[in-house]
């Protein structure tokens, strides 16, 4: 019918046939689009064409398979239907690729004869992150093609660029200038090429060597701490070395749909589809625009100020670091350039890149002038509400007019610091994760005069400088720290009840926590747990008790475990007796507790917290708080973050559980939220949890 969207643009430059892939942003593989691919084929056979050059109209080649049509019956033809056309193809198929050719989109680049790529574009299998294994063929035919190499690929899911691409060999040429144009004059002078297509390369890769194979697949999912897509892949691409073509190609279906159908799967979907939600807030107006930013200051040159300084520089922001005395001064743009200087011994940073972020960074101690020329600043100083807010009041004299101030505070009530200013509506919290020139996450917090655009400026800046930025309400806390917080009276608790530091760290690592919570307090500083209950007038009788003894954790090489000079931890007998000789005092009877019940009485506390705070309107959805806990607070993204976890066991079982330990352990922060008992009475759940969580 006219006026239809062509999803697959057909042109013609002589004997040369051009497939456009159009489907927008990202040319996703769409039913509409493989149905074009085919019958753009069927065409230029008809018609006598010499070569094939197959590209994306837009951004980028193929982003790959639509995910939204995952667990849904596919319409013909499939992605496999395709690739046998394409391979059967007596006219040769040439991809040019730009932009990123990943998943089923590098599959679909594979299957063809030939593969050129312009400079900047990113090729990978990525799919190992969605919880999968390339499903389109990806684990045969790329081996084929470059051997054990490919195991790395696709294990890790990285892309790498064409110019990696051709060296080991799944790119033919790597074309600068207009790529179509480059494209087809490379497809007219290779047409008569006898092309060889991986699937057709031999049978069984030639000089498998099993040990290797091993120990690189060993090192490889080392750190998979319980994801099972890693061994999936290891699983299919061991196939491609062992087995003919078809039957590796059954087994990497089997992997596909038995991992797909998974609950770490649907968890990593969750989260991928949730960090495009959580950038869109719902009640900023249409017409808020973020304020431009052409220079950032940073306050403060410590460990914070200096790694976001640092993220600023990464992603082309000018930014100038303010220290109150020369030395300061030094001393953080010197941890700046340590940090870059490791990244190029690494490998991982060219030198030419370090020096063209270090142009980008300043430093001065003049406080005034630095502010003054400022588009943003970002206040990273000592948590303490004093300081922060004699801060923010010289801020508010300095800054031009109109500037927004933001506070890089973890807990500190933003509408108290903006007090300090006679410009509270340009005041937000901007709180990075540490170390912040590594850390994804960013929470904004708006305070109750920040205005739309301000936090549209936020917002804007978090996402230039490489961060994933979540909008929060102001409270203790934030979201993250404030329902982190309400699991230290349980595992106090457990403690004493029975367990050891090693029980519970084990038990949440084995559950794909990067680090447990006690050895991440360690790596904190058990003083800083102690100064915020000091604070707060709070007490945690064996953290404090471990205090006393002067272990503060890995900085004094004893905390809750004891650290040799490697820092490897090493459970502690003298912790022990302290928390038997409490346990004692307190006439705690000590018993076996089984691990179920430390991972449920570590993690519902967080969850009922967590449906307080979108009872409070502090998150707008749960999707927010999972992503805010897999981004910012090591919860392993394969298992979808707090609210995906209540939702999986279910909010009648989330409540009666809740109930359940509130009674035993004389808990009464455990007393089920009234949205968890609201959910529970209704049938329902957070995933399907509409509009604001309040009532």
């Amino acid at each position: 019918m006219a006026g239809e969207p062509q999803f697959v643009e057909h042109a013609r430059d002589g004997d040369i046939h051009v497939l456009r892939i159009a489907n927008p942003p990202v040319n996703t593989l769409r039913t509409e689009v493989r149905a074009g691919l085919l019958d753009g084929i069927q065409a230029a056979t008809r018609e006598g064409a010499r070569a094939i050059v197959l590209m994306g109209s837009n951004r980028g080649f193929s982003a790959g398979a639509e995910m939204t049509e995952f667990g849904k019956p596919r319409k013909p033809p499939s992605l496999p239907e395709v690739f046998d056309a394409i391979e059967q193809s007596k006219v040769p198929v040439i991809a040019a690729i730009h932009g990123n050719a990943l998943g089923g989109g590098l599959e679909l680049a594979l299957a063809c004869h030939a593969r050129v790529a312009s400079p900047g574009a990113q090729l990978g299998l990525p799919e190992v992150k969605r919880g999968f294994v390339p499903g389109a063929g990806g684990t045969q035919r790329l081996p084929r093609l470059i051997g054990l190499e490919a195991l790395r690929l696709i294990v890790s899911g990285e892309s790498v660029t064409p110019e990696e691409a051709q060296r080991l060999g799944f790119v033919d040429a790597v074309l600068g200038g207009d790529l179509e144009h480059a494209a087809i004059a490379w497809a007219r002078e290779n047409a008569g090429t006898s092309f060889t297509l991986a699937r057709n390369r031999t049978d069984r890769i030639a000089g498998y060597d099993a040990a290797q194979f091993d120990e690189a697949a060993k090192k490889l999912t080392a750190r998979s701490r319980g994801q099972e897509s890693p061994l999936g892949c290891v699983a299919a691409v061991r196939a491609a070395f062992t087995m003919p073509f078809e039957d590796g190609l059954n087994v990497e279906r089997e992997q596909f749909t038995r991992l797909v159908q998974g609950e770490q799967s649907q968890a990593l979907r969750h989260i991928f589809f949730g960090e495009r939600e959580a950038q869109r807030i719902p009640d900023l107006p249409a017409e808020a625009k973020p304020l431009p930013v052409n220079r950032l200051v940073v306050i403060g040159g410590g460990t914070m100020g200096g790694g976001i300084a640092m993220s600023a520089a990464n992603f082309g922001l000018p930014v100038t670091m303010v220290e109150t005395s020369e030395e300061a001064l030094q001393k953080g743009l010197k941890r700046c350039e340590a940090n870059w200087e490791r990244t190029v011994k690494s490998g991982r940073l060219s030198q030419a890149e370090y020096e063209k972020r270090r142009a980008l960074l300043s430093g001065t101690t003049d406080f005034e002038k630095a502010v003054g020329e400022a588009d943003l600043v970002i206040e990273a100083v000592f948590e303490n509400m004093a300081v922060k807010k004699e801060v923010f009041a010289r801020l508010d004299k300095a800054a031009r007019p109109g500037v927004v101030l933001a506070s890089n505070t973890s807990t500190l009530d933003i509408d108290e610091i903006a007090s300090a200013t006679q410009r509270p509506e340009l005041v937000i919290g901007m709180h990075f994760f540490s170390p912040a020139n590594v850390m994804r996450l960013l929470e904004n917090v708006k305070g109750k005069a920040s205005s739309p655009a301000t936090i549209a400026t936020a917002t804007e800046v978090g996402k230039r400088i490489g961060k994933l930025p979540v909008l929060v309400g102001n409270c203790d806390g934030f979201v993250g720290n404030r329902m982190t917080g309400k699991r230290g009276p349980q595992i106090e608790k457990l403690l004493l009840e029975g367990c050891l530091p090693q029980d519970i760290d084990r038990v949440m690592e084995g559950y794909g926590m990067a680090m447990g919570p006690l050895a991440t307090g360690d790596l904190a500083g058990l003083d800083i747990g102690a100064a915020v209950r000091k604070a707060r007038g709070t007490v945690a009788p064996v953290a404090d008790a471990v205090v006393a003894a002067g272990r503060l954790g890995q900085k004094t090489s004893k905390g809750y475990y004891d650290y040799d000079e490697n820092r490897k931890r090493i459970p502690s007998k003298e912790v022990e007796q302290i928390i038997l000789d409490l346990a004692e005092k307190m006439q705690v009877r000590r018993r076996k507790i089984e691990d179920g019940e430390i991972l449920e009485r570590v993690l519902l506390p967080m969850v009922n917290e967590g449906a307080r705070i979108l009872e409070e309107g502090i998150a707008y959805r749960p999707i927010d708080i999972d992503v805010i806990f897999v981004n910012g607070f090591g919860w392993p993204a394969f298992r979808g973050g707090p609210m995906f976890f209540a939702d999986r066991i279910g909010l009648k079982a989330v409540r009666d559980k809740l109930a359940h330990y509130a009674e035993t352990t004389n808990d009464p922060n455990l007393k089920p939220a009234a949205l968890i008992e609201r959910l529970a009475k209704e049938g329902g759940s957070f995933a399907t949890l509409k509009g604001a969580a309040k009532g």
